[in-house]
């Protein structure tokens, strides 16, 4: 057959979330020519039309919301019957990719790759009871094992966790190094003034991301650095319900809601510590994009050290203990760092070329590879 292999990558929507990034980063950086994406999903997302742009193919099946259990098992079985000449099924739907792989195991896709980007799953209590038993046919359907971090591999793959390829988060290191021209224009066009301390963060609004807590921290800031502005970047959920939090606090005015951006490379131009207070992480992109841009990030010590590229730039603090990030923000503030060395990305495996790289051996040879070949990203935990 000629032309490129082509790789099922299976999301709920190609949205502006950890893994859709580093998908898009990927994708936008592989040799096309040998490795074609395309995408299973059940919503419309940003980078769709990029995606269609590149080559990419859309395919859409209505998500367990809108089908319920057995209308979303019924459609996934449907589509991989009919698509069957795909030879590569990369899944990163965390638990639920065991009913993903399952269907594409009966559909004899010969490649079924469970990708986990996390360490907890998200949602209520029968939602999270209900992931993990998709999680449980993981490990019978899948015939590889991905991760982002080790912490990430010993959550969803357990027994076979000794097994899995570590693909690093990596990015364009080269677009987000500091520039004081950007930061004066992002600072101009978003009305911030340069005597501002800004801190930033950037998610979607769920509960993993402990907006609520990030909004009680800045609130206190405020006794410290009067003259400071919490910059949100992202959409989800709760931006409502931290919209009228930041109202009671009495801080809306010092609190700027970006909404989905496209430029996150400049918006962390116009920041000066980037905070970071989630319950649990698989290893987020966005805080090697921060360190890339020489941000001080004071962050969750629920957050796996594997994150920390080692440039003294990484300070944790305890979800319990409020005062402790607080005084590690006020501590940041004393000392600017933007200029950070882009070795330090590579060196540590997160720049972008040696990601693609890795997944270019992975794809084509199926796992085959020398231990060389890849740098020694193949991970025995």
């Amino acid at each position: 057959m000629g032309g490129p292999l082509r790789v099922l990558h299976v999301v709920v929507n190609m949205n502006r979330g950890g893994a859709e990034t580093l998908l898009m980063n990927m994708y936008r950086h592989i040799d096309r020519s040998k490795i074609q994406f395309d995408f299973l999903t059940c919503k419309d997302g940003v980078f769709d039309d990029e995606i269609r742009s590149l080559g990419g193919i859309i395919h859409r099946i209505p998500y367990i919301t809108e089908a319920g259990h057995r209308g979303y098992l019924k459609g996934l079985d449907h589509f991989f019957l009919t698509h069957a000449d795909y030879k590569v099924v990369h899944s990163h739907m965390d638990k639920m990719s065991g009913f993903v792989l399952r269907a594409a195991r009966r559909a004899a896709i010969p490649m079924r790759i469970a990708h986990s980007h996390n360490t907890s799953s998200e949602g209520s209590v029968p939602s999270r009871i209900y992931k993990w038993y998709a999680g449980t046919f993981v490990e019978s359907a899948a015939t590889h094992y991905v991760a982002c971090s080790k912490a990430a591999a010993r959550w969803m793959f357990h027994e076979k966790k000794d097994n899995v390829l570590i693909l690093q988060n990596g990015i364009d290191c080269e677009q987000f190094a500091y520039s004081v021209k950007t930061r004066l224009s992002i600072r101009k066009e978003l009305d911030i003034p340069e005597n501002c301390f800004v801190a930033g963060h950037v998610g979607r609004f769920n509960l993993q991301k402990n907006h609520a807590q990030l909004l009680s921290m800045f609130n206190q800031l405020q006794n410290e650095k009067p003259n400071s502005i919490l910059l949100l970047v992202g959409d989800g959920p709760l931006r409502p319900e931290m919209e009228q939090k930041a109202t009671e606090l009495g801080i809306r005015n010092k609190v700027i809601f970006l909404g989905i951006r496209s430029d996150i490379h400049r918006i962390l131009q116009a920041v000066d510590v980037f905070v970071f207070p989630s319950h649990h992480e698989g290893l987020p992109v966005t805080l090697i994009e921060a360190q890339a841009a020489g941000l001080p990030c004071v962050i969750s010590d629920q957050i796996t050290e594997e994150v920390d590229i080692g440039i003294g730039l990484i300070k944790y603090f305890s979800l319990k203990n409020e005062a402790s990030g607080l005084s590690e923000i006020l501590e940041a503030a004393k000392k600017p760092k933007r200029m950070v060395p882009l070795t330090a990305f590579s060196n540590n495996g997160y720049d972008i070329k040696q990601t693609v790289q890795v997944a270019t051996s992975f794809y084509l040879n199926q796992f085959e590879v020398n231990h060389e070949d890849v740098n020694g990203f193949y991970a025995h935990l």
